[in-house]
């Protein structure tokens, strides 16, 4: 695992069962980091990972092999999905990072409240 992208798997792995972020909410959390590096990240993510409850901005599974499986996975989860099978944000967003990762991360409360404040957007 690249210790660069360490940030981002700890972060993936505070996202609760039953909840998606997109790869633009986790990058918005970790300083330095975009969405693409995120996905990056999601190729060579370690074993156990819940990588699949990481989806597009738009609702929709990313564009690889392992789509359906993702959509799978989300579903026995019990997120719900539209009729145009994206992924129904209302229902089912991730609330932001446990207060047990902000202890871990030393993140400034109150900066992370704004970030998260902004996903509804």
């Amino acid at each position: 695992m690249p210790a660069d992208y360490k940030p981002i798997y700890d972060l993936i792995r505070d996202v609760p069962k039953g909840a998606v972020a997109s790869y633009g909410m986790i990058a918005s959390l970790v300083p330095g980091t975009g969405p693409r590096q995120v996905a990056r990240a999601m190729r060579t993510a370690p074993r156990g990972l819940p990588w699949f409850r990481i989806i597009t901005a738009s609702g929709a599974m990313a564009d690889h092999s392992g789509a359906e499986e993702q959509r799978r996975r989300l579903r026995k989860e019990g997120v719900m999905f539209k009729k145009n099978g994206a992924v129904d944000w209302a229902q089912c967003r991730w609330k932001g990072p446990s207060p047990a990762w902000l202890v871990k991360t030393g993140a400034d409360p109150l900066a992370v409240m704004e970030i998260v404040a902004g996903w509804a957007r």
